[in-house]
């Protein structure tokens, strides 16, 4: 089958362009069309009618992915005639030049960035910045609906639809903000409560502290996260009012560690008991629900470590909202307390009393009771509370203070300049005369109907906060402005590196426009990169890029995997792959190391389900350190729990869902979609066939082959990791039944491992993909808009200028060359 060249090619000068062309022609009849002809479409691809000059969008796709196909070594599939090494080089080159031609003359109206609206994240950390105060404790985005993406990118502005319910929404929380952070105008008087003596434990523990201790204590067994929720959280049940002002309170607590030193079987309680008990504070409301069950705003905010022996004070400084408590949690506590209750009962109970109840009435009241009274359960037992504050450093407190200052809004003008300087901040920019006018007229209405100046600047401040100017970052300029404005550019940097407004020094940088030259751009993203915000940049681009958002939307098996919730293994695993990316750009450490190396960042949860040794004290057990090691079995992103957990069910494995994962999120080269004809493949509970068995089936279906010769040797190569990440060296099928794994695969390039090491090597290999795929999903992360073929060129001139003599990309030079490229510093 030949392709067809259109007749005004004949008259180009360029006869090398002509055989060029040709070269491809006959290469794709011969190694090609046999299965990507109009007839076959393997792949649901045809090159048949391919032209040559490329002529439109559609085919510049088509030949990129030839040339993608081609540089991994799948196509033509190793069972097919195969093409030398030379053939195949000059294909690449040859199409790879004409890609770079057709990118200058088609147009593509994807590649502007769509007006993009601030997503939740975004939004929140805006506020946060905005007001200078805590958000977390508020819950404002507890009723917003989720955030739509595109391939896991929160940031894509296409995506970011603004409904009614969600402006609505955008409405109550600007009013919420307001009034919690610029009120009150007079300071609140410190108060101080003192909780001691009559300790109502809650619900299911109540009778057994009435019966044991006379609700002297109370008592912290479990951790937060579990089923029954029975001794989790201890809340101040006698302080259902909360606290009278939003602040800081001093949190005295007399308390000390309860039985660490406990007889029975460790096992019972699944916990650490070489480490010392940990002892947090989360908010809590008893208007919102029972004070010893989870809540919708509990953010996590102080610790303590507390010794064994007699009781000793503790302190701790908590941010509460009005109405608010502090409620105590036993980060490092025991699984589930009613099944220890429940265990201990049973096997120990020969050492009670004869006359005791229990042996009477075994239920789990009595169960408890007995326990308690006569066994040595656990806990955290606290004596006594103390709470005092609102305590500030100064008043009025700093948000109120860069906002109003001193100011005398009764005064038109002056509440005109302060309108202003709000609404500076917020748009991200110098407002407009005309939308300070707005805002002022808001203000003015409002003190004509009856409302003081200074609510009527709130009020103004609110309506800033719901108008495009804040919720949407600037519009696109028309096409002939090629770059961004200077505060565009700090906004689009800012919002990349810490999900927030920029700061003082890239709005100054911005004022006078030095932000335009690279040198100063770099300096800024450097010192962003090294604030404690750029936190937001390594959650929210490995939440995206890896989908780790989503770890825990399909939950493990609380019998199979309860370490995954008794050491919030969860978290642990987010954190793990922020603290290792942090490292790699820090250190600009080359890509490769994603796939490859022989350390990584954990804590001591982590190293025990790694089985890796954790050489720091006691103390440090829960502060995430770098660990090195020689074992092939960890190193780089496929060696970490986040991946294998995503990339599973909660309950099961399947290569085909991590093939898909590596080929979508690092690779680059994402299958498309199994026709619809085709039925999921289950794997066969009754222990018939193996999972290698059904996909070898699978694969000699004709529609499902070209993609599963692809897919399945990725996903083989995982398969030694359980559904969160432990090694395994076989896996359950039915109730007895274990089926050793095979170490063994084949790439769809015809390379063939033989253990996952091998197959980590092999992999390490494709880097040019593995980067090209991170530069790409930066860029889209960043700019808010997704990329297209047409930005291949400039994205692969990028890789080249960092490209060391040795084939390694640092990860710190590739962020400044996004970071300076023209993609990210056009509309």
């Amino acid at each position: 089958m030949k392709i067809l060249f259109p007749l005004w090619l004949l008259s180009i000068s360029a006869t090398a362009m002509c055989q060029d062309f040709h070269a491809v022609e006959d290469f794709l009849d011969k190694y090609c069309l046999d299965c990507h002809d109009s007839s076959l479409q393997k792949g649901d691809r045809s090159f048949e009618a391919l032209l040559f000059p490329l002529q439109d969008y559609h085919a510049l796709i088509e030949a990129q992915d030839i040339v993608d196909q081609l540089n991994l070594g799948v196509m033509p599939p190793k069972d097919a005639d195969q093409p030398t090494e030379d053939e195949r080089a000059q294909a690449v080159a040859h199409i790879t030049k004409e890609i770079a031609r057709a990118t200058e003359k088609i147009q593509d109206t994807g590649r502007q960035t769509t007006l993009r609206r601030l997503n939740e994240r975004e939004y929140l950390n805006t506020l946060r910045d905005l007001f200078s105060r805590r958000v977390d404790t508020l819950g404002l985005a507890a009723t917003f609906p989720n955030d739509q993406t595109y391939h896991h990118l929160d940031t894509i502005g296409s995506e970011l639809v603004t409904s009614s319910f969600l402006l609505q929404n955008h409405f109550e929380a600007a009013d919420r903000i307001v009034e919690k952070s610029l009120n009150p105008r007079q300071q609140p008087k410190i108060k101080e409560w003192r909780f001691a003596g009559d300790f109502d434990q809650g619900q299911e523990l109540s009778y057994a502290h009435k019966h044991v201790y006379q609700y002297r204590y109370l008592c912290v067994y479990e951790v937060p996260n579990t089923v029954n929720h029975e001794g989790g959280y201890a809340g101040l049940e006698a302080f259902s009012e909360g606290v009278h002002a939003h602040g800081e309170y001093e949190v005295k607590v007399l308390a000390h560690a309860m039985h660490r030193d406990t007889p029975y079987d460790p096992a019972i309680f699944q916990m650490d008991f070489d480490e010392p008990f940990r002892l947090g504070i989360v908010s809590g409301d008893a208007r919102v629900g029972k004070l010893h069950h989870p809540q919708p705003i509990e953010p996590h905010l102080a610790e303590v470590t507390v010794a064994d022996g007699e009781p000793q004070w503790y302190t701790m400084r908590v941010w509460l909202e009005r109405g608010q408590q502090p409620r105590f949690i036993f980060p490092n506590g025991m699984a589930n307390c009613r099944t220890a209750f429940s265990k201990i009962s049973r096997t120990y109970q020969n050492d009670w009393p004869a006359d005791d109840p229990f042996h009477k009435n075994p239920g789990i009241a009595q169960a408890r009771r007995a326990v308690l009274k006569h066994g040595k359960m656990p806990h955290i037992r606290i004596h006594e509370v103390k709470v005092r504050g609102p305590l500030y450093d100064s008043w009025p407190p700093a948000g109120q203070k860069a906002i109003l200052g001193k100011a005398n809004l009764t005064i038109a003008e002056t509440r005109e300049r302060i309108i202003r300087r709000f609404a500076d901040r917020a748009y991200r920019r110098p407002a407009t005369d005309q939308e300070v006018t707005t805002l002022v007229n808001v203000a003015d209405a409002r003190i004509a109907a009856g409302h003081s100046p200074r609510q009527a600047t709130l009020d103004a401040f609110k309506a800033a906060l719901c108008s495009p100017a804040f919720l949407y970052l600037s519009e696109p300029k028309p096409k002939q402005n090629r770059h961004l404005s200077a505060y565009d550019l700090a906004a689009r940097l800012s919002y990349f590196l810490t999900a927030s407004l920029p700061d003082e020094p890239l709005v100054a940088a911005a004022a006078d426009s030095s932000l335009l030259k690279p040198d100063t751009l770099l300096q800024h993203a450097t010192r962003l990169l090294q604030s404690e915000h750029s936190d937001g940049f390594y959650t929210g681009f490995t939440d995206s890029w890896l989908n780790l958002r989503e770890l825990g939307g399909m939950p493990p098996d609380r019998l199979e995997s309860a370490v995954y919730y008794h050491d919030d293994l969860e978290t642990a695993m987010q954190q793990e792959v922020t603290h290792y990316l942090r490292h790699l750009v820090e250190e600009n450490r080359p890509t490769r190391e994603l796939i490859k190396s022989n350390y990584t960042f954990i804590n001591h949860p982590l190293a025990k389900l790694y089985k890796l040794d954790f050489p720091y004290p006691v103390e440090q057990r829960y502060q995430f350190q770098k660990v090195s090691f020689k074992t092939p079995r960890r190193g780089g992103l496929l060696g970490m729990a986040a991946v294998h957990t995503i990339s599973a069910n909660g309950i099961e494995t399947s290569p085909v869902t991590r093939g898909v994962f590596i080929l979508e999120n690092l690779l680059g080269t994402p299958t498309p979609p199994p026709p619809d004809e085709v039925p999921a493949i289950e794997p066969d509970l009754r222990g018939a066939t193996t999972i290698r068995d059904l996909l070898a089936k699978h694969r000699e279906v004709k529609t499902c082959a070209e993609c599963h010769r692809k897919i399945d040797p990725l996903g083989f190569g995982l398969e030694n990791f359980d559904p969160i990440g432990r090694w395994r060296d076989s896996y359950k099928v039915g109730r007895k039944k274990w089926i050793p794994i095979e170490k063994t695969g084949q790439f769809a390039d015809g390379t063939a491992y033989q253990s996952f090491h091998q197959f980590k090597n092999h992999l390490a290999t494709q880097q040019d993909f593995i980067t090209r795929h991170l530069a790409e999903t930066l860029l889209a992360y960043g700019t808010g808009r997704k990329m297209t073929r047409l930005d291949r060129v400039e994205i692969e001139a990028l890789l080249d200028q960092i490209k060391t003599a040795e084939g390694d990309y640092p990860m710190k030079d590739l962020l400044n060359q996004i970071i300076l490229s023209d993609i990210f510093r056009s509309p």
